[in-house]
């Protein structure tokens, strides 16, 4: 019959040296005359090794003749062990300060506390107390499917749970202490709840432990861990956030010096979550309000479609578009941006939105007299903040109620016009379109760039100062011509902004990557926009590291 297995104790990792003590805490106390390395006068004989004159250890590592050179070793160990201690803890908590985003804080806790308590797994359960959210779970060599496998034990059988849910140990009576064995897990009062918050739950064998729901080790079992070890994370003035478990391939524990280390990384940790937890809201409630604050959905217009590309940066910004039909079949196209960032800027982008949407339909066929309507807005209003801003009124189709007539050239032989617009085609049947003339006018913005299949160029738009900077705007307006299978962009400079690089060289990738949009997918504002995107940005829309906003609008003009 095999000896019974003795589960062992969870070592650091090479990265982090145990500190080497060789005397026991109180020997550094020892009365000096116990430094002469030979009994006191008077006292009994201190047992010897075999062969040798020094005297052997006590109890607890403690000898009475140990000299002064070993009693300084001894502390100089010590200090040693501290310092590498405090070395490692400095680097951690660095390493997680330089982490901007929830979802990065928790990958790092969860790596540098699996090197702290000498684990290989883990996972961590982001669960706000106030019940605002966000609540997640984040694994650290844990796929979803494991992770899944996990959440089916029952609640109350993982540590975690009950460490988020201040429920009693498995097979406790109730939450009398003296019900509960000496070797419980700590436990301490959370008075804003009125509930039990456990500081740490250990389950060193988790396949010896009878007590433990038989779930818990099949799922352990299936997915080839025996222990764990499950921590709270709580910070003012949220509480609890969550909880971490990390791990054990094998039978194991972490030591005092761990544990102790996990919870002075632990407590810096949570309170670091708990900033990013506060900033990942105040993100998420501006970028609601934004989202309220643009369109929907994007108009469906004849001859017309229509694509768009948008991100907030972290802080929230005023960058804006719209797409609004106006009467007869014509389109009025509008991009912006609004100087600032934050709930106040997202807020006046909203009415300056607005403000552009009451006026275009009112006299949107003159984009100058709508931004000057604007600017004067802008200045009575908020005359602290300025803005910059892009009108294109396009006309109705030609041939259609309220559009241009057809020239007497647009049909064959004075073929009737074709009833959507398109003129007679000499081989019989209809042709392409006729051009639509876009009017447009802008106050400090960005030029919009046509995209068809003989010409690449940015339209020559006046140049202007922005809305608010002048004490009277006018800048005279500009008409284009944009033939069927052309299409009009109109975009943000935090799309420029973002490549890194000067505006004149930024101007000159997006000429290129309009130009390199291939011929295929031209007819398609949304394959164009996604290419434009990938090519300039290669790091996606949702950069966590550039504060701009990036706007990108599409019209392609049928054929």
């Amino acid at each position: 019959m095999s000896a019974p297995h003795v589960p062992k104790v969870a070592g650091i990792e090479p990265a982090l040296p145990a500190p080497a003590h060789t005397v026991a805490p109180h020997a550094a106390n020892a009365p000096a005359d116990a430094g002469s390395g030979t009994p006191s006068e008077g006292a009994p004989g201190a047992p010897r090794d075999a062969g040798s004159d020094a005297p052997s250890a006590g109890a607890g590592g403690a000898t009475s003749g140990v000299s002064g050179d070993g009693q300084l070793a001894a502390v100089q160990d010590r200090l040693a062990g501290w310092i590498s201690d405090l070395s490692t803890l400095h680097d951690l908590t660095e390493r997680l300060a330089h982490t901007r985003t929830l979802d990065d804080a928790l990958r790092e806790l969860l790596r540098a506390g699996a090197a702290l308590v000498g684990a290989r797994r883990g996972l961590v359960v982001l669960a706000p107390a106030d019940g605002l959210g966000p609540e997640t779970t984040v694994g650290l060599g844990l796929g979803h499917a494991e992770i899944g496998h996990i959440e089916t034990v029952p609640r109350r059988a993982l540590s975690y749970a009950r460490i988020l849910d201040g429920l009693p140990e498995p097979g406790a009576c109730g939450e009398d202490e003296r019900a509960e064995p000496l070797d419980a897990p700590a436990r301490t009062a959370d008075p804003r709840a009125g509930a039990v918050v456990r500081t740490e739950i250990s389950e060193p064998d988790i396949h010896g432990e009878k007590d433990l729901d038989p779930r818990l080790r099949e799922v352990a079992a299936r997915l080839g861990y025996a222990a764990s070890y499950a921590v709270p994370l709580t910070a003012d003035p949220i509480g609890r956030t969550g909880a971490a478990v990390w791990l054990y391939d094998e039978p194991a524990e972490p030591t005092e010096r761990q544990r102790h280390l996990v919870g002075l990384y632990r407590a810096h940790a949570a309170e670091h979550l708990a900033r990013l937890l506060e900033l990942h809201r105040s993100r998420q409630a501006t970028e609601t309000l934004r989202e309220e604050l643009l369109p929907h959905r994007l108009p469906r217009i004849p001859g017309v479609r229509l694509a768009v590309r948008h991100s907030t940066g972290p802080r929230g910004g005023g960058d804006w578009y719209d797409a609004l039909p106006l009467p007869d079949g014509a389109l009025g196209l509008a991009v912006g941006s609004v100087t600032g960032s934050g709930p106040s800027a997202v807020a006046a982008m909203g009415r300056l939105r607005a403000s552009l949407r009451a006026y275009a339909v009112m006299e949107g066929e003159d984009p100058v007299a709508v931004l000057s309507d604007l600017e004067l807005l802008l200045r009575l209003t908020e005359p602290a903040r300025s803005a910059t801003a892009l009108f294109a009124y396009s006309e109705p189709p030609p041939g259609t109620p309220g559009g241009p007539a057809l020239a007497p050239g647009d049909g064959i032989d004075g073929a009737p016009p074709c009833p959507d617009g398109r003129a007679a085609d000499p081989r019989g049947g209809w042709g392409s379109a006729p051009a639509r003339t876009l009017v447009l006018a802008g106050a400090g913005h960005c030029p919009p760039l046509v995209l068809g299949g003989t010409r690449t160029e940015f339209v020559e738009t006046s140049l202007s100062a922005p809305l608010g900077m002048l004490a009277c705007w006018e800048a005279p307006s500009v008409e284009i011509e944009a033939a069927g299978g052309e299409t009009v962009l109109l975009y943000s400079d935090g799309l420029l902004q973002r490549t890194g690089e000067s505006m004149d060289r930024a101007f000159s990738l997006l000429h290129a990557a309009a130009a390199g949009v291939p011929r295929a997918i031209r007819h398609d504002p949304e394959a164009v926009v996604d290419h434009i995107v990938r090519t300039m940005l290669p790091q996606g829309l949702d950069d966590p590291s550039s504060e701009e906003d990036v706007v990108l609008l599409a019209a392609y003009f049928e054929e």
